[in-house]
């Protein structure tokens, strides 16, 4: 296989058909600036909710019948359960501490004695901080400490699971869909150039050459297509987010940066992706089509 030929024919191939492949190259920018957009936001969203995640702790009040060495014992063993980031162990005195600073009033002078429990407090890890991943914990607390009660924000960590999980839904389809739209017009334009060659493809079908050596020139003019979209909507969006939004937004893009420097190499990877994908189905449909017809 000659790659000269397949370069010179790939180059060719979008001089020849010059409309369709602008036309193509600029419905495919448009489409992976919405991607990148889109990709952006998804990711600087899922950094939000990992950062909540990473905010969820188990509260964990020790019965009365747990003394205070058995209850610093119970607390060291739950510091090291898997899911568990950071521990703090409050007696009986931090406890009071905390009440006087909340409520301004001392527990003790108020009923004699200080009924307020030994507790811990468990960081959990933002993989663990999910409903069911915090099932396991919860058992293993209370395998440690039978009698303990056992708090969390149980309705905080369902709106953030139910508000990821539709969120991703949503991004999900919409983001397919414009991928679906961006390989469907590639393969058009790669459709195009086939036909205004088909004379030569059946030249090349009649002495043998393989259907690779055939397809190679549209495949590689499929990546160009994607390749230029991709780099014309990386420049697009580094404006949007490095001019534009730092300028008008620095809040909103210091929250989105992180995932903005991922999303510009990633577009022009995802165009030429595209590009080969839809190329590739648009090849082998009208090699198919062809080969019937020979025979």
């Amino acid at each position: 296989m000659s790659l000269r030929f397949i370069v010179r024919e790939g180059f060719s191939g979008i001089s020849r058909a010059r409309v369709p492949a602008s036309v193509t190259v600029a419905i495919s920018f448009f489409a992976l600036v919405l991607l990148g957009l889109f990709g952006t936001v998804s990711l600087g969203f899922y950094d939000i909710i990992q950062e909540l995640r990473g905010r969820v702790e188990l509260e964990v009040f020790f019965s009365d019948a747990l003394q205070g060495g058995d209850a610093r014992a119970a607390a060291l063993k739950m510091k090291d359960l898997a899911g568990v980031s950071e521990s703090r162990f409050i007696d009986k005195d931090e406890a009071r501490k905390i009440f006087t600073a909340d409520f301004g009033e001392d527990v003790v002078a108020i009923l004699g004695s200080n009924p307020l429990p030994r507790s811990i407090r468990l960081r959990i890890i933002p993989s663990y901080a999910t409903p069911d991943s915090l099932q396991p914990i919860m058992a293993a607390v209370r395998s440690i400490a039978p009698g303990a009660d056992i708090r969390y924000n149980k309705a905080f960590l369902l709106d953030i699971e139910n508000n990821a999980r539709l969120f991703t839904i949503i991004t999900g389809t919409i983001g397919l869909l414009i991928s679906m739209a961006t390989v469907v017009m590639v393969g058009y334009t790669i459709r195009l150039a086939m036909y205004s060659r088909k004379e030569k493809i059946r030249t090349m079908r009649l002495v043998g050459a393989s259907t690779s050596f055939i397809a190679a020139p549209y495949l590689l003019e499929g990546a160009l297509e994607g390749l230029l979209a991709g780099l014309l909507a990386s420049g697009a969006l580094a404006l949007i987010f490095e001019q534009v939004l730092q300028r008008y937004e620095p809040g909103l893009y210091l929250v989105l940066q992180h995932s903005a420097l991922l999303a510009y190499p990633s577009v022009a990877v995802l165009g030429i992706i595209l590009g080969l994908f839809g190329s590739a189905l648009s090849v082998a449909k009208y090699l198919r089509s062809a080969s019937r017809v020979l025979r």
